[in-house]
């Protein structure tokens, strides 16, 4: 059994962690941390969320300062953090150093390029020798040794989930026209953009629009781990969780529908997680979730049309860092999601 805590638990991805770990049987969950300035600190999680009525009783404790952090988190095992991007480049070290196996849902350690964030996330990397030891976890591409052998884990953006696992089979294994920038539209739910309320995001305010347009912080994540230049296009659409993308792109000459699903299934066939399917997949499908549904056709002329869905609290959050918290610990992959 091991010992694990929340920072940022609080919010959505944070709750849906709770409601995870609630069922891992070889999980203890004993703290929930959300920062000193929140309004929510000292409340308890299931006065906020009528889903964990019943099941946990657990606090919202302010996070102690940094000075009293690795002591405090010595007796820990695994911590997650659901936190703003500085939060986790700034704390992250001092949890490592605690002997914590970290499991960050941040985009703080996800990119190796490290122009990059002060482009995207408007800040300096300053932790670079931790940097070098995260393991990007996006888990039916990376290294499942890689996992298991570091304490520093970067869970994938929940965009980048949805347009990565279709992506990165195709461009490995070479099938697309490399001259033909793949084009990706992804709508997501609001809950993609956090508890917090702002006019921008308010449910009454969406009407499924476009933001972002070649400066979204996910494009270079998707560029660096697919490998390829892309034309990112986020939306945001009037519904509350799930995200559709549709990825547009020309195949190499010669390569047909049945080399595509001969390389899905290479890819996927055994990774339980991942659904290829024989019609183009519906978010109705994966919400509540841990799937990621891909379907695909291709057209006479050589373009092929790629979609994917994923509910982004669960795949393309919570649940892709509980696979990842199985897969370090040598649990079953999928304890507590299916």
């Amino acid at each position: 059994m091991i010992k694990v805590a929340i920072i940022g638990a609080s919010g959505y991805a944070g709750a849906e962690l709770v409601s995870i770990l609630l069922k891992h049987p070889e999980v203890l969950l004993t703290k929930l941390f959300v920062s000193e300035k929140s309004e929510d600190k000292y409340k308890k999680i299931n006065s906020l969320y009528g889903s964990l009525y019943n099941k946990t009783d657990l606090i919202l404790e302010p996070l102690p300062a940094a000075e009293k952090l690795k002591d405090d988190f010595k007796a820990i095992d695994a911590v997650f953090l659901a936190t703003d991007h500085k939060v986790s480049h700034d704390i992250a070290p001092i949890l490592y150093d605690a002997g914590c196996a970290v499991f960050d849902l941040s985009g703080a350690y996800r990119l190796k390029n490290l122009s990059a964030y002060e482009k995207y996330y408007g800040f300096k990397h300053e932790n670079l020798e931790l940097l070098n030891k995260a393991v990007y976890s996006l888990c039916e591409i990376a290294s499942h040794d890689a996992i298991k052998n570091t304490r520093m884990l970067s869970i994938p953006g929940c965009y980048t989930t949805s347009a990565e696992l279709p992506l990165i089979p195709l461009c490995r294994e070479k099938l697309l026209d490399a001259d033909f920038a793949p084009v990706i539209n992804s709508v997501s739910g609001v809950s993609g953009a956090g508890r917090k309320a702002k006019l921008s995001n308010s449910f009454c305010e969406v009407s499924l629009n476009a933001y972002n347009i070649f400066k979204h912080r996910h494009l270079p994540e998707i560029e660096e781990y697919a490998g390829t230049k892309v034309i990112f296009n986020p939306h945001l659409g009037s519904f509350k969780r799930g995200i559709l993308t549709t990825i547009t792109a020309k195949l190499s000459a010669g390569v047909d529908a049945s080399n595509v699903l001969s390389v899905f299934l290479k890819y996927y066939e055994n990774k339980p997680l991942v659904r290829i399917k024989n019609e183009l997949p519906k978010l109705q499908d994966v919400i509540n979730q841990p799937y990621c549904d891909i379907g695909f056709t291709v057209s006479e002329d050589g373009y092929i049309v790629i979609c994917s869905a994923i509910d982004n609290l669960q795949k393309g959050a919570a649940a892709q860092a509980v696979q990842t918290l199985n897969l370090h610990f040598d649990f079953n992959e999928t304890t507590a999601l299916i």
